[in-house]
């Protein structure tokens, strides 16, 4: 072992003779360094390694390499650079390949060594490391889609990373990353071509042999990518997301209408397709004068929500279902959220199709179909509440959460948001119930948090405390299970003063 090291130590006595002679570090420097290496050294050569062990000795190459380059900028002496830096690149790549033959599994470290690659530029050595990785790993999707995008981006090579994308489809043929990343491949190959040519026409130069086929100029490639993958891969989302796709290239419209027309042909029995086609509605360009004025955008606006309403109403009598319909809420209330005018809201959101009224009887007069989507109903009966009180005053709102609370799903902060309410009218009235009385009805759905704050209701200024045992005995005889222990130890610490 001995013998290992100290010849590994006197190969690079030359390489650190010549950093001293260039002035890239002294004498002192040069001997520390070979008294750290040959400490690291040691440790690579025992009988059990430590993975940690090798990290630390190419963290250390690295460390110098990075000094190297930082001093080479103050020196006046010529050196060639494969004289100074290409021993160490080459030392510290041979230990991450003695690293990941060892610890093969462990992804990071091939991806460390690949990441080392990139940044000192030995790019040959790139698709080694990935080729060695893939024969590892080739149940990783994800490393495959790296590997062709370094063959693309830094060696420059579409024809390389085509054929990783095509061995890789044969490991996962129904990846939908897999074929989205070469499908975008291909693309950017047909516009890397379009560039090339146009600028070889800009400098007027005789094409000759650069002359590029029509039908890769167009993107044919990316479409065959396009026919296969929707031939393994039958869901409309995934159509849509490789739509969105050749939109990011101005060259692609022809490609962009077949794959609209195979949506619209093959897809109408999936939500996305409605819900997709119905958002497209809001693209539509408007009639230019009318743009000028912020009510003839505000007209505008209105028109292209009202044609969304209207796909999505032929998606709802086509697919009766709840993810149709789902679409369709979440739609409606985002548009809603979108709406910043206070004043506009009170007096009915103007004529846009979007009111609170619209969205709260889509919620429940389609409980039924929307039992699923208990985010989407609870959020817009939360808007809604707020837009009654806003609108009407306390009374309107009291009469839409006695409506709204006897359909499921229901939310805390809808009877929170109640309660507060009801708070404000026993600061503006005493004529109005002191305690809140939908805290009786959220103590229900939302136990031991709210049995507590129904009792501190009573206990306040404007309460009747001598009602607290009877609350304390409801809420004891309706909690469950550790519902029960932490009302119990609240309830304690409020009697005591510490709550």
């Amino acid at each position: 072992m001995a013998e290992i090291v100290q010849q590994r130590i006197e190969d690079r006595i030359p390489e650190l003779e010549q950093l001293e002679r260039v002035g890239l570090f002294t004498k002192k420097e040069v001997k520390s360094i070979i008294k750290r290496v040959t400490a690291l050294e040691y440790k690579l050569t025992r009988l059990i390694v430590n993975k940690e062990d090798f990290i630390a000795y190419i963290q250390y190459e690295i460390n110098v390499l990075e000094l190297i380059k930082k001093r080479r900028a103050h020196i006046h002496y010529q050196f060639k650079r494969e004289e100074i830096e290409y021993p160490i690149i080459h030392r510290i790549n041979s230990t991450f390949r003695r690293a990941t033959n060892k610890w093969k599994d462990d992804v990071q470290l091939w991806l460390s060594h690949v990441a080392f690659c990139k940044k000192w530029a030995t790019k040959g050595q790139i698709s080694k490391v990935f080729s060695s990785m893939l024969a590892i790993h080739p149940d990783k999707p994800a490393l495959w889609i790296m590997a062709a995008k370094s063959e693309l981006e830094d060696r420059n090579s579409s024809e390389s990373a085509r054929h990783l994308f095509l061995r890789s489809l044969r490991f996962h043929p129904n990846n939908q990353k897999v074929y989205q990343e070469y499908f975008r491949m291909e693309l950017l190959h047909s516009e890397k071509l379009r560039k090339q040519q146009k600028d070889l026409e800009k400098a007027e130069m005789d094409l000759g042999e650069y002359e590029f086929s029509p039908e890769i100029l167009r993107g044919k490639l990316a479409e065959v990518v396009y026919r296969n993958a929707t031939g393994q891969i039958k869901e409309a989302a995934f159509v849509i997301s490789l739509l969105n796709i050749a939109a990011i290239f101005d060259f692609t419209k022809e490609l962009q209408d077949t794959i609209l027309q195979d949506l619209q042909t093959n897809y109408t029995e999936d939500s996305f397709t409605w819900d997709f086609m119905a958002k497209r509605e809001l693209e539509a360009p408007g009639a230019g004068e009318e743009l000028q004025t912020a009510k003839g955008r505000a007209s505008d606006i209105n028109r292209r929500e009202e044609r969304c309403c209207q796909v999505y109403e032929e998606g709802v009598k086509s697919l009766n279902s709840e993810s149709m319909w789902t679409c369709y809420v979440a739609f409606c209330l985002e548009r809603l959220k979108r709406k910043t005018n206070v004043q506009e809201l009170k007096e009915k959101v103007s004529d846009s199709p979007l009111t609170l009224q619209t969205v709260c009887s889509l919620v429940c007069s389609q409980r039924g179909l929307l039992s699923a989507v208990a985010a989407v109903a609870m959020e817009t009966k939360e808007s809604y509440l707020d837009w009654s009180y806003s609108t009407g005053g306390y009374k309107k709102a009291r009469k839409t959460f006695t409506s709204l609370q006897e359909n499921r799903p229901l939310s805390k902060a809808f009877f929170t948001r109640m309660i507060q309410i009801e708070k404000e009218q026993v600061r503006i009235s005493t004529t109005v119930c002191c305690t809140p009385h939908c805290i009786v009805f959220s103590c229900f759905y939302f136990p031991a948090d709210l049995w507590l704050q129904y009792i501190q209701e009573e206990l306040g200024p404007l309460g009747q405390p001598e009602n607290c045992g009877k609350i304390h005995w409801r809420a004891m005889k309706f909690l469950e299970g550790e519902s029960v222990e932490r009302f119990t130890s609240k309830y304690t610490l409020l009697q005591t003063g510490h709550l």
